[in-house]
């Protein structure tokens, strides 16, 4: 022979001819192609690619040449602005490679490759299945959890595209988790069917999602009946024919000291960034003089063999050494594929050198390949490891390097620093959020609850008893959930009534609140409600921009605390997945002020301790009768409907929960959802109300925006201050007891033991609810001339069940 080049014969000539395998296509198609036939019995052929760098030696100029090209086409498809929000994603082991050079040619996006090497104590950010694989699992490790966060495009990348369902699996692990807009399939060839290419198309139009292919070349392969019985007949019967035994090892190994830059990752495996490609740039051309200088005098013919997922830093040293020494160059790399040889010009694959797996892989021991090496007239090879593989293995008698002494009689090692996060330094990787109908009654694109699910844990306790524990200080209110009060129909008509008459005002508030976060706080905020109250403005808020304006705004709920603060996990998240100054919290209302102060000491103290800047502690909120905030729809205080009921109104979600027992320092604080209460739900009806009444409020809502714009919004707090008074006038010395507005006095009805309602004169039906709510449960509600809020709730002071009766209900003291 034996040269990898197949002396202008068809490199699938032979397969073609035994097996009826036609290739079809465009007329370079076969120049990029040949075939060969693999031990696999999920597939019987293996396309091999002429210019991947793989199975085949070829010049690395030509391998990076293609890459680059299908990057700038990448680029030029996007356009500058989307292509600089991009994330490109390589698919382990075969086209790591080919997915660095396509972020080389797209020049702004970072790269990410998949990967089967697992980093103890590294959760993965991701994972899919390629099914017709010898290999199935890949992981997706980045470095930094952000990087596959973004809702920018993602460019994925792979060798070949047989049938779609590699990329198929990706996005779908992919959208769930970060659904996004737009992706870029990318391979060097299509080689997909009708088919195929129709099921992707019925993808994307499910996720709503626009997916384009870009690919050097396309075709199909035809398949007749019984190849993969055929072809491992073939395989079987030819097993033993263009395996290289080798004479004895005759060369000799010299180590070549690369200077590696410090820091520097080795590849895409855990993340490369525009900053990465710059310095390892810089840094070619002294590490390829290092292996020039390394040559034998008179080296005609180099091989630079990569390592398995290892395929662009040799790559790129490969194509610094062409460029700067006479002899000839080629580059290829090892696999794990098993591949049949046959020497005969018209086969793809025509020698086979086989050694023991030397990087202590997580699937255990195996053999390894590197293909057309034996027998291709290399004087001297220049193997390319990372030092995870630089092991015992890799020098014993049997393994890589002594196979490839057997064949040239000089071989060079440079060993590249494995890059590998250290799980210390690594952010904890937290769950995603959890969405409806799993948790909640939302529909999934409504929001993200940043929280865990008790549900399977017993946490109600009579409101009684969770009342005289708080106030003896032996336990805090977010350790518990009150028994869910349950409507009467009485009550119920009620809530139905309320909401009819004020869906406008609502929907008023909401274009009010949406419009002015639009203008000042962000073209593209993330929306992050208080859970739970806030939670339904949040979707209203989404809805809003949703129908006006075509915009998909990312919606989540998070857990705050009162003297704990808010949910510090959640805003990690929050940080890793979007830029924190896009981040716009959320409420229902505003009472006193409380939570607005709570949550600007949170974010104060979560920037000191996690050295994150960016979040803005100011609420935007539907109602502001306390004028705590600046950005809000009204500063009425007018009933809100969704403040009538409990869960059923919000998702069938509970008040969270943060309890040592239940919540680690690692974990997002918990809820429950109550599926048993399905029945009276009237979440998404009290959704659909409002939103209904969009269209109708629009003129109405420009004009109080442009006034709105133009007053001085600056908080007085005047709130604050009466709720200072009414606690001391009431003899109650304590601001927590004293809950003014017409939602906190809701709450205080439903969820704590009222002492007595403080109501404006003449509030009308706003209180309608109230009224019913103090009679049922036997508390006097007080009219007062001079209330800034239409109404207060006041909390029982001094509550014990011996002070006002063990069911409960207040008594007049």
């Amino acid at each position: 022979m034996k040269n990898a080049v197949n002396d202008g014969v068809w490199s699938g000539t032979w397969v073609a001819r035994r097996l009826g395998v036609e290739l079809e296509g465009d007329e370079h198609l076969t120049d990029l192609l040949g075939l060969a036939l693999r031990r696999n019995p999920k597939r019987a052929h293996l396309l091999v690619s002429q210019v991947l760098g793989k199975h085949v030696p070829q010049s690395p100029a030509v391998v990076h040449g293609h890459g680059l090209r299908l990057g700038h086409r990448v680029r030029a498809l996007l356009g500058d602005a989307e292509a600089a929000e991009a994330v490109v994603l390589g698919y382990a082991e075969t086209a790591t490679g080919l997915g660095h050079s396509v972020a080389d040619g797209l020049a702004l996006a970072p790269y990410l490759h998949s990967t089967r090497r697992p980093v103890a104590g590294i959760t993965p950010a991701g994972g899919f299945e390629e099914s017709h694989s010898h290999a199935t699992s890949h992981l997706l490790l980045p470095e930094d959890p952000a990087l596959l966060a973004g809702d920018g495009p993602l460019v994925l990348v792979d060798d070949e595209f047989s049938t779609g369902n590699t990329v198929l699996n990706t996005i779908r692990e992919l959208h769930a988790r970060h659904p996004r807009r737009r992706y870029v399939v990318v391979a060097l060839v299509d080689m997909r069917s009708a088919e195929d290419a129709a099921r992707l198309d019925r993808f994307a139009e499910e996720i709503g999602a626009r997916v384009d292919l870009v690919a050097a070349a396309s075709g199909t392969v035809r398949l007749p009946e019984g190849v993969l019985e055929r072809g491992q007949a073939l395989v079987a019967e030819h097993e033993s024919a263009g395996v290289e035994p080798g004479p004895a090892p005759h060369g000799e190994v010299t180590r070549v000291e690369l200077g590696w830059p410090d820091g520097l990752p080795d590849g895409g495996r855990h993340g490369f960034t525009p900053d990465h490609r710059a310095r390892l740039e810089a840094a070619l051309p002294a590490m390829a003089a290092r292996i020039a200088q390394a040559l034998p005098a008179g080296s005609r013919r180099v091989l630079v063999l990569g390592f398995e997922e290892l395929m662009y830093a040799p790559l790129r040293l490969a194509t610094e050494l062409e460029r700067t020494v006479p002899a000839e160059v080629r580059y290829s790399t090892t696999t794990r594929s098993p591949v049949l040889a046959v020497d005969d010009p018209g086969y793809a694959i025509r020698t086979r050198l086989a050694f023991p797996a030397h990087d202590d892989p997580a699937d255990g021991p195996g053999e390894r390949y590197a293909y057309n090496v034996a027998g291709a007239g290399f004087d001297t090879v220049v193997a390319v490891v990372d030092s995870a593989a630089d092991t015992d293995p890799l020098h014993a008698p049997d393994g890589l390097l002594a196979r490839l002494t057997e064949h040239a009689p000089h071989v060079l090692l440079a060993v590249v620093p494995a890059h590998a996060p250290h799980p210390s330094e690594r952010p904890a990787m937290l769950p995603e959020p959890l969405r409806g109908p799993a948790f909640s009654s939302y529909a999934p694109d409504e929001v993200g609850w940043l929280l865990q699910d008790l549900s399977a844990v017993s946490l109600e306790a009579p409101t009684e008893e969770r009342e005289e524990a708080v106030q003896n200080g032996g336990a805090h209110y977010a350790e518990s959930l009150p028994v869910e009060y349950q409507p009467s129909e009485r009550y119920q008509a009620l809530f139905h009534a309320a909401l009819d008459t004020s869906a406008d005002r609502i929907a008023r508030a909401v274009g009010v609140v949406t419009e002015t976060v639009l203008t000042e706080r962000s073209s593209r905020p993330v929306l992050v409600s208080l859970a739970r109250a806030g939670t339904p403005v949040g979707v209203l808020m989404r809805r809003w921009a949703g129908q006006r304006y075509g915009v998909e705004l990312p919606h989540y709920a998070v857990s705050i605390v009162r003297g704990r603060g808010i949910d510090a996990n959640a805003l990690r998240w929050l940080a890793a997945h979007h830029d924190p100054r896009d981040v716009v919290f959320v409420d229902g209302w505003t009472g006193k002020g409380a939570i607005t102060r709570e949550l600007a000491a949170a974010i104060e103290e979560f920037e000191r301790a996690e050295g994150v800047t960016g979040f803005d502690p100011e609420i935007a909120v539907l109602a502001d009768p306390g004028s705590c905030v600046r950005t809000y729809g009204t500063r009425d205080d007018f009933l809100i409907p969704s403040a009538c009921l409990n869960s059923t109104v919000s998702g069938l979600i509970s008040r969270t929960v943060l309890r040592a027992d239940l919540v680690g320092p690692d974990d997002f604080h918990g809820a429950k959802f109550y599926r048993e209460l399905a029945d009276a739900d009237v979440s998404v009806a009290f959704l659909d109300v409002v939103s209904a009444r969009f269209p109708q409020v629009l003129d109405e809502v420009d004009a109080a925006v442009k006034e709105l714009l133009a007053e001085d919004r600056a908080p007085t707090w005047e709130g604050w201050r009466a709720v200072e008074r009414i606690s001391e006038e009431y003899g109650i010395h304590d601001v927590n007891l004293v809950k003014p507005g017409v939602g906190e006095t809701t709450r205080v009805l439903l969820r704590r033991v009222p002492w007595k309602i403080l109501a404006k004169a003449d509030a009308g039906a706003d209180l309608d609810h109230v009224r019913l709510l103090a009679e049922q449960r036997g508390v006097p509600v007080e009219e007062v001339d001079d209330l800034p809020y239409t109404c207060v709730g006041l909390i029982h002071p001094k509550y014990t069940r011996g002070a006002t009766g063990a069911d409960g209900r207040a008594v007049n003291v």
